[in-house]
C-alpha cells in the first residue's frame, strides 16, 4: 500500500511564505511525475505545479515566480516553497503522485492523492 502524507500548511498574511512537504511512502514502486493541487469551497480542484522524474517543471500562470516545486528522489518526496502569498491563494493544497507500480509479474499506473493541508492566507 502507497501513502503520500502532507505537511506544512498554515496561517500566513499576504505576502508571506510557506513551505509544503509530501512523502510518499510503501513499497515496490517508482514515481513518474509528483504535483501539488488546490481548491477552494465550490470550486474544482486545480493544478498549481508539477514536477517530472527528470526535474521538468510546470506553474499554472497565477503563481509562476512566486512557488516553487522541488523534489527528492532519493526520499520520494515533493515540496512546493510558497512566497509572496495572496489571499486567493488561500485552498486546501493536495499532493499528487503518477506511481508505476510493481505487483508480481503485474506492473501498473496509478495516482495517489494526499490528505489535503489547508493554507490561508490573511489580508
Amino acid at each position: 500500500q502507497v501513502q503520500l502524507v502532507e505537511s506544512g500548511g498554515g496561517l500566513v498574511q499576504a505576502g508571506g511564505s510557506l513551505r509544503l512537504s509530501c512523502a510518499a511512502s510503501g513499497s515496490d514502486f517508482s514515481i513518474n511525475s509528483m504535483g501539488w493541487y488546490r481548491q477552494s469551497p465550490g470550486k474544482q480542484r486545480d493544478l498549481v505545479a508539477r514536477i517530472t522524474s527528470s526535474g521538468a517543471t510546470n506553474y499554472v500562470d497565477s503563481v509562476k515566480d512566486r512557488f516553487t516545486i522541488s523534489r527528492d528522489n532519493a526520499k520520494n518526496t515533493v515540496s512546493l516553497q510558497m512566497s509572496s502569498l495572496k489571499p486567493e491563494d488561500t485552498a486546501v493544497y493536495y499532493c499528487k503522485a503518477n506511481l508505476r507500480l510493481d505487483r508480481g509479474s503485474i506492473s501498473y499506473n496509478a495516482a495517489y492523492w494526499g490528505q489535503g493541508t489547508q493554507v490561508t492566507v490573511s489580508s
